[in-house]
């Protein structure tokens, strides 16, 4: 229920806390508008404020707690967002809303999965899934299949990134993470085609394209994907063309139809330049430098890793720098420009060296090592100094087979030990020494008893008759009593200090929650007065639930502090293809005609 909702409601039922419960009201909705109008620093201040003013209509308040967890999750706070949904399903399950519950298990399952609590969160989320489907309400199930995939797609895509591997090449524990996801994604699709959601639609294709990449299927994903264009035109959806076609160029790459990736990666480029977004520009011009790399077109490639080198420059992404340099070092490599070459691997060193990256320091020390010797100039001493100082890791993965470690000496073995004489003394030896032990331990236990028996008798206790005994026994007992009387006597004082009271509900006006209200009546007396008058014309509903993105756009957004200015894609697919195709070359080296 939305707040907008919660006010017809209470203005149409006699009011029973009066003025405390119009000013949470008055303070929620202006939180709400301005959550609206993007401002949801502001809005969240007024849903604290409505929240310290209190209310006894519950349905008010479980609307302020869903508010307030959504707003908490737009700003990237979550774990503030899961506080206030998990109030928000507490009291759901106390009035006995199931649409509320279903509604709250799904935010709180959403929140669970930011957070990276996959399990958690697959418990909320299925838990929204059995409550849609025993109340018959199909958005709400469609609502909770989208979130299960999008769990399962997370979990998957997070495992798979610990291993380093590529598309196709996960475990069997990933692959069945991302095939439950397919599931609950079809089901989803069939779900909103029945009831003719288009914009649903293009979110579950856009997910299974990205799903059954990772599995591999470049095929499938290519369809999905296609499908997902054509409802994002269909819509307007720049940005959601924009990430279609940019994965469409993705999956051609791994079917090695470079024309065709290049096509979309061109029309990726387009795009991001109409929504003035320079970080997705730059991502672009990379992936079309590598595109036309592998195309063998390096005045081509070139042009778009200078493209992304100014822009990376631009946006000072020092990790961009360092890769276009990189790439641009290739590029001219392969053309035979081998002094723009050693410029660029010269800055991709000096880069990585401030970055403090030690596989991208070793990778140029050795481009600049080579371009170097084929340009005929002579290692200068920081040069030299610089190969001698790396480690030995990045030397065996630049140079396997060239520095090997000398084998342990055998010179100081015994080998006399070995022999069959050897043998044999040594074993004469040990029984020796065997004998000898067993000789001094039997002495030195002679010696102990021969002080100790003088003592003996003085130290033997005489055994008491049986009615001392029973007089024992009873003062026993008698103390054991005492005992167990102190101990209840001093642990009943502090039972009640240590008894916990269940967590109240924040805003809940109710006899147990009122002496827990602040001190602020002036402040929000204040607040009310100078916002009523701005209230009727500025109200505006928030949606009932966060809406629902595709997973890619959502993590996207949850990493907008620390990579809005990346310019380098997520996923190198240049790097990756070089990974996949390294074990083929020798395979696929055809030999030279035999000179007769």
């Amino acid at each position: 229920m939305s707040l907008s909702a919660s006010a017809e409601n209470l203005s149409s039922e006699p009011q029973m806390s009066g003025s405390d419960t119009n000013m949470c009201l008055e303070l929620a909705l202006e939180g709400e508008r301005l959550c609206k109008a993007g401002d949801c620093r502001a809005g969240v201040a007024f849903f604290q404020a409505a929240i310290q003013a209190g209310t006894d209509d519950l349905r008010t308040l479980s609307a302020i707690y869903s508010q307030l967890g959504n707003a908490y999750f737009y700003l990237g706070d979550y774990v503030m967002a899961m506080q206030y949904h998990k109030h928000d399903l507490t009291l759901a399950r106390s009035m006995g809303d199931k649409l509320g519950e279903a509604k709250s298990s799904g935010n709180l399952g959403n929140t669970l999965k930011v957070m990276g609590k996959f399990d958690e969160a697959m418990i909320c989320c299925k838990r929204h899934l059995e409550i849609s489907r025993e109340i018959g309400d199909k958005l709400s199930e469609g609502r909770a299949l989208y979130n299960l995939g999008n769990v399962y797609h997370a979990k998957g895509k997070q495992h798979g990134r610990i291993g380093h591997q590529g598309p196709g090449e996960y475990s069997e524990e990933v692959k069945e993470c991302l095939q439950q996801a397919v599931m609950y994604y079809q089901a989803n699709l069939e779900l909103m085609k029945e009831l003719g959601d288009s914009a649903a639609q293009g979110r579950a294709c856009g997910n299974l394209g990205n799903t059954y990449y990772l599995l591999g299927d470049f095929q499938k994903a290519i369809y999905y994907h296609n499908e997902r264009l054509k409802i994002a035109r269909e819509f307007g959806e720049k940005a959601a063309e924009r990430r279609a076609n940019s994965n469409l160029g993705n999956s051609h790459i791994f079917l090695g139809e470079f024309e065709k990736a290049a096509q979309h990666y061109r029309r990726t480029l387009v795009l991001a330049q109409e929504l003035g977004d320079q970080a997705f520009e730059a991502q672009a011009c990379y992936s079309l430098g590598n595109t036309y790399t592998l195309l063998r077109d390096y005045p081509a490639a070139i042009e778009y890793h200078l493209r992304h080198l100014l822009i990376a420059q631009q946006l000072k992404d020092r990790v961009g720098e360092g890769r276009a340099c990189w790439s641009l070092g290739n590029a001219y490599s392969a053309m035979g420009n081998h002094e723009q070459a050693l410029y660029y691997a010269k800055l991709h060193l000096q880069i990585s060296k401030e970055l403090g990256d030690t596989m991208g320091q070793a990778t140029a020390q050795m481009n600049v090592a080579d371009l170097m010797k084929m340009l005929g100039i002579e290692k200068s001493d920081d040069d030299k100094k610089n190969l001698l100082n790396m480690t030995p890791m990045n030397i065996t993965a630049s140079s396997p087979g060239r520095y090997r470690l000398r084998r342990k000496s055998m010179d100081n073995l015994d080998l006399i030990k070995l022999t069959p004489d050897g043998k044999s003394k040594e074993t004469e030896k040990r029984k020796q020494k065997k004998d000898n032990d067993d000789d001094e331990e039997d002495n030195f236990f002679d010696l102990l008893s021969r002080f100790q028996s003088g003592r003996m008798d003085d130290q033997r206790c005489v055994l008491r008759t049986n009615q001392i005994k029973k007089s024992e026994n009873k003062e026993k007992d008698k103390d054991e009593d005492d005992l167990l009387q102190l101990i209840a006597g001093m642990q009943s004082k502090r039972m009640d200090e240590q008894r916990v009271t269940l967590p109240y509900l924040p805003g809940l006006n109710t006899k147990e929650n009122a002496a827990i209200k602040q001190e602020d009546d002036s402040f929000l007396e204040m607040l009310a007065r100078c916002q009523s008058s701005r209230l009727e014309d500025q109200r505006s509903p928030l949606p009932n639930c966060p809406v629902l993105k595709d997973i890619d756009e959502q993590e996207s957004q949850s990493n907008d502090d620390v990579s809005s200015s990346a310019t380098v894609p997520e996923e190198d697919l240049f790097a990756l293809i070089q990974r996949l195709q390294a074990g083929r070359m020798e395979d696929q080296r055809a030999k030279g005609p035999i000179n007769t």
